[in-house]
Order: structure tokens, then sequence, then C-alpha cells
């Protein structure tokens, strides 16, 4: 049930294209912003920064409903900010601060927020399969048309929820989209070190879910595959995959040496780098000017700045405060 690979949509308006470079944008900033404020010990913990992918979020996030609910990975924070998270309740979480979308719980790897769908944030490889199966199965069982979206790494498919998750999505036929985010290492390990088949839509076509591999670098061919994938799940077509062949232009975490690729390599997808090509490809078709796409990089600027300033001026929660969602049987029993 595996088709081949996606290719670009050759037709975009000029607002469209704005508004898919915008978003990208926003991205880009943040975790820009996010890698300089690490460097001075403002944010703390763990950082895995999503520099070179952002036509994944924005391309398949574009296409959903409010209602639709998203699980991200632990490289969930430009998914957050797609799926409608405010730059400063992000930006207050990596904080630590009580005013983050977290209460400054979670931190980088754990942004969440029911109000948007948003449904985190899983630090665990993985881990947020299972409930992307779940609410997608509730979902089916109340009648509603509404479509959840789990996105994984290429990681993931190693482990046994990827196997598990992908067995119960298609014995029950669930509404769910899989977006496989394949940036072919990973932490440390390549592909082709962890993957006897490297392509991973195959993996998912044997269960009898209809996959196909999109290149996940161009924000058009991403948003036109993610389009018709949610309208398929929408007419009842039941569980999608959708692998995106993508790159991260920057290390695992702040903490990876990046031993393990040459930089050649990294350099030759920065040449691909899908911010530059749509600016590019909308340029060539007179669709974006200069000066346009200057005032596009200013809004995405100024809104990450009031972000910081946000944080900056944020507060921490208080001591007393730290037992609550604590839960445990003494607890509910009235015991300390």
């Amino acid at each position: 049930m595996s088709e081949k690979p996606e290719v670009r949509m050759e037709k975009v308006s000029r607002e469209r294209g704005h508004a898919l470079l915008h978003q990208m944008l926003r991205i880009r900033r943040m975790e820009e912003r996010c890698a300089d404020l690490y460097a001075q010990t403002k944010i703390r913990g763990f950082l895995h920064l999503y520099i070179g992918e952002e036509a994944v979020a924005v391309g398949v996030i574009d296409v959903l409903e409010d209602d639709d609910a998203v699980l991200g990975t632990y490289r969930e924070h430009g998914h957050a900010l797609m799926k409608g998270l405010s730059a400063e309740s992000i930006m207050a979480e990596m904080y630590g601060n009580a005013e983050g979308c977290s209460m400054g719980r979670g931190g980088s790897m754990h942004l969440f927020s029911k109000e948007h769908r948003f449904f985190g944030g899983h630090a665990i490889v993985g881990a947020g399969l299972p409930p992307t199966v779940g609410l997608a199965l509730a979902d089916k069982m109340q009648g509603r048309r509404r479509v959840t979206v789990g996105f994984l790494g290429d990681g993931s498919v190693a482990e046994g929820e990827f196997h598990e998750s992908m067995n119960l999505a298609a014995l029950w036929q669930v509404p769910a989209l899989f977006c496989c985010e394949n940036n072919f290492y990973a932490m440390g390990t390549a592909l082709d070190r962890h993957q006897s088949q490297p392509d991973l839509h195959l993996k998912a076509a044997s269960y009898g879910i209809p996959s196909i591999q999109v290149d996940g670098m161009d924000v058009l061919a991403v948003n036109h595959a993610a389009r018709r994938a949610v309208a398929a799940i929408r007419d009842g077509g039941g569980p999608y995959f959708i692998e995106f062949l993508t790159y991260r232009f920057r290390a695992h975490s702040m903490f990876d040496p990046e031993l393990y690729r040459d930089k050649s390599e990294v350099q030759k997808w920065k040449e691909r780098d899908p911010i530059k090509n749509l600016a590019t490809y909308l340029r060539e078709r007179d669709l974006l000017s200069d000066e346009e796409y200057q005032q596009l990089d200013q809004r995405a600027r100024q809104e990450i700045e009031r972000a910081v300033e946000f944080a900056e001026e944020g507060s921490r929660e208080p001591v007393e405060d730290l037992e609550r969602f604590v839960t445990s049987e003494k607890s509910h029993k009235g015991e300390r």
C-alpha cells in the first residue's frame, strides 16, 4: 500500500506562500533564540532544536482544524507553536516559569496544552504513539470527525511501541495520521546502522496502512501530502502514514558534540534549507520581494523577542505548590 514519493505542487498563491514562509520563520527564529538563551544558561536541562525541519510541522499542522489533536516528540517546539500555543507560553516553559504552558514543570521536552489539543512533548522515544492511537480510537467511538496526528522520529520505528501502535491502528481503523520525521539519525546512529529496511514507510505499509514518502524539505509537497491524507482519514479511510525525508541542521541536542556526521554532509543539506527554498520559489514567480521577505522575518523576530521579555519577567512556582498534581494511595486517604 506504499506509494511513490510525493512531489511538489507547482501552484501557490502569494497569500498562501507568505503564510507558510512566515510560519517557518517563526519556528526558525524561536529555535535560534533558544540556542542563544541556552548558552546563557537562561534555559536549562535538555534542548532539542528543530532547525532545518520546519517544513514538516508547518506543512502538516497547517491543514488541521482546531479540534484535531497533535502529539509531538521531544523535538516539539515547532509543532506546539503551529498548533496555536503562544510563543510566550512556550518560552516561559523553557525558562521553567509558572506562566509556561506546563506551569514550568515540563520544560523543553514536555510542552502541553489541553486548550489547543496539543498533548505533548514526549521525552521517551516512541512514547507518543500509543496515546495517538488511543485518542483517535476515542474519537471514532464517539463518532467525531477529528483527526489525531502523531509525530515520530526515525528512531521510534525500532521501538516495540511503533509496531504495537501500527497493528492496533490498522485493526481498529482509527482516524490517525502518523508523521515520521526521518532525519536519518536516531540521536547519533545513522539510519542504515539501525534499520535493515531504511524506507520506513514500508514498515507501516506492511500493516496494511496507506503510506507514502515525501520530501520533508519542501513545505509545498508536505502541505499537499498532508491535505490529501487528512481528507482520506476524515472520509473514514482509517490510519495513514507519511515518511518525511528531512534533516536537522543542529546537533541532536545542545549536549551533543556531533562527532558522527561530516560537516560536508550537513552543509549539503543546508543547501536545501526549506525556508530559503520556498523564498526562492516564490521570488522566481514574482510572488515575493526582498522587502516582503524582510517584513515577514521582522514580524517573526519581534514576536520571539516579546516572548523572551515575557519569560524574563516570569515567576517560579511557589514552593508550597510543589505537591499539587502529585497523587498517591496515601494522599487519597488524606494521609501524608
